[in-house]
């Protein structure tokens, strides 16, 4: 179905948002939207569902609401004689609100003098009121909802805690028979589903609402849960924070170890390698002078000006945008407000600390379009819509400096810097083979294993795993685009983002493994091609694919 048939369904001005989204759909875009009217079906609504998948395409890149990538009722069977014998996953958190009071301050204390200059569009007055809506739900974010224990910025949204429950109840859905027979042998035969997190709020809550919707969905699983012990602390300072069970730092936060919790002195320490490389990497993000200049490149050209004086100059007076791009006008997240809960039991007072500025109709453009990416996740605290305040040709620029940002220091970044990006996540990448290493021994004792980090995680281990589309580097002497580069946040790492390995066995212990990226049957890197197994188009020969990426077993 083509976008100009799509575009007939939505005329009122209540579907203009859709409307703009399927008008600068990609072609990707427009396959998700299509998947999207067949899985309404006659049964669904697809109005719903077609607006839903128009929004997803519209350049939220990895703020973009979670959905899945593909109908599981397309999922390629597996061969005859194989049956499910274990499955894992590495997810990122769900949706969650903006990270700390810093966009948000900055957008109002320009939108507010702007206001007392008298120079608001009839667009630019409803600016205002809706960031305060969003700065108050992320003040509030989490307080009254059950497994959130520390209300306010960076927690969860309902968006992000529905998604990781409807994840959990697709994980069971999938392999149904083989969850069941999980379920039913707990009794006689318990298998662990051992649970990791990050330690990190956001993470830890994503572990919770997707193991209770499990246990909710199948009681069984109850008592297999389990969360392993940390890590032992490493550090030679003495003041070392001890890891509540089932966190794993090393694993599930590796680019941003420490001294005072992670040290390895050790070079013999298995975990030495992996503190060594996030020092490297944390080394490279804070001060490399290239990255550091491609990054300002990105806000620093005329195109990215341009598209800023255009968002702006629907919200305020000419006159005003002029004083922000001569420099006479300039702001940042300075200031204190305080909002109190409906019920008046929680208060929560917060400060800017003034490091995030608006000092170009560029920088004004950049953090807008932060709010405008986030609104969707917070749908139901703050009930705002910033899509009129970015019309999709800038967004779509602000979405591509955005990626090109995050390609360059957390993805596959610049040809000459090797792998300094992404060496990091190689103990990810053993675990996930360690996992199907000990069923290949014939040890059952996991069922599965379950871990929730961050963006910082998936990135770069999506790039370790030489995924197509994603590890394709960029000389220095180039600049990353849209137009030669494949790299797209919003397929990397949206909110929720996962990769799943289904592991099967036959009588004979032969093992096969498919992998679904965002649920999408998605192949391992090209190399792995001959381990494919002939005749499938998405299974894997468990011992020639272990070869292809030369994991040797952990002793």
């Amino acid at each position: 179905m083509p976008a100009a048939k799509l575009l007939g369904d939505f005329n009122s001005e209540a579907d203009a948002t859709v409307r703009a989204a399927l008008a600068s759909a990609s072609d990707e875009g427009l396959a998700r939207i299509r998947a999207a009217l067949a899985e309404a079906g006659e049964s669904g609504d697809p109005r719903q569902a077609l607006a839903v998948a128009a929004l997803t395409d519209r350049y939220y890149q990895t703020k973009a609401p979670y959905r899945p990538q593909q109908d599981p009722a397309s999922y390629e069977a597996p061969p005859a004689g194989f049956s499910a014998v274990y499955t894992e996953m590495i997810a990122r958190h769900g949706s969650r609100g903006l990270s700390s009071l810093k966009y948000d301050l900055a957008v109002y204390n320009m939108w507010k003098k702007a206001q007392d200059d008298g120079a608001l569009t009839p667009l630019g007055a409803r600016l205002g009121p809706d960031v305060l809506a969003i700065m108050k739900a992320n003040f509030l974010l989490g307080y009254g909802v059950q497994g959130i224990s520390t209300p306010g910025y960076g927690n969860e949204t309902q968006a992000g805690i529905a998604e990781h429950q409807q994840l959990a109840v697709r994980m069971l859905a999938r392999q149904a028979a083989y969850w069941k027979q999980v379920g039913d042998t707990a009794a006689t035969t318990p298998r662990q589903i051992v649970t990791v997190t990050s330690g990190v709020d956001r993470a830890v809550d994503s572990g919770n609402f997707f193991v209770q919707a499990l246990k909710a969905a199948q009681p069984a699983l109850s008592g297999l849960v389990a969360y392993p012990a940390a890590p032992s602390p490493y550090t030679d300072t003495g003041t070392a924070v001890p890891q509540p069970a089932g966190t794993n730092r090393f694993l599930l936060y590796f680019h941003k170890l420490v001294k005072a919790t992670d040290l390895v002195s050790n070079t013999n320490d298995p975990l030495y390698q992996t503190y060594q490389d996030s020092q490297a990497y944390q080394k490279y993000k804070s001060s490399d002078a290239d990255l550091l200049a491609k990054q300002a490149a990105l806000q620093g050209t005329a195109e990215a000006r341009a598209a800023g004086r255009a968002v702006l100059l629907r919200l305020f007076t000419q006159a005003f945008v002029d004083k922000i791009e001569n420099g006479t006008y300039s702001f940042a997240n300075t200031g204190s407000f305080t909002f109190a809960s409906a019920d008046g039991k929680f208060t929560s007072t917060l400060a800017g600390d003034g490091k995030t500025a608006i000092g170009s109709t560029a920088d004004a453009g950049s953090l807008l379009y932060e709010l405008y990416v986030i609104a969707p996740a917070m749908k139901a605290e703050a009930g705002v819509d910033f899509a009129p305040y970015m019309p999709v040709a800038q967004a779509k620029l602000f979405a591509r400096l955005n990626d090109g940002s995050d390609f360059y220091d957390k993805g596959p970044g610049m040809t000459e810097k090797g792998d300094v990006t992404y060496k990091m996540a190689q103990i990810l990448v053993d675990d996930m083979f360690n996992e199907v290493d000990a069923i290949a021994r014939g040890d059952l004792s996991h069922a599965a294993k379950l871990r929730f980090a961050h963006a910082e995680i998936v990135i770069p281990f999506a790039s370790r795993m030489g995924l197509k589309n994603v590890l394709q580097q960029v000389p220095k002497a180039s600049t990353y685009s849209y137009e030669s580069n494949p790299w797209r946040g919003d397929y990397v790492s949206p909110m929720a983002a996962n990769m799943q390995w289904d592991v099967y066995r036959n009588s004979e212990g032969r093992l096969l493994v498919k992998m679904l990226y965002n649920e999408a049957e998605t192949d391992f890197k090209a190399d792995c091609d001959g381990a494919r197994a002939s005749g499938t188009r998405h299974f894997y020969d468990y011992t020639k694919l272990k070869a292809c990426y030369q994991h040797v077993a952990a002793p």
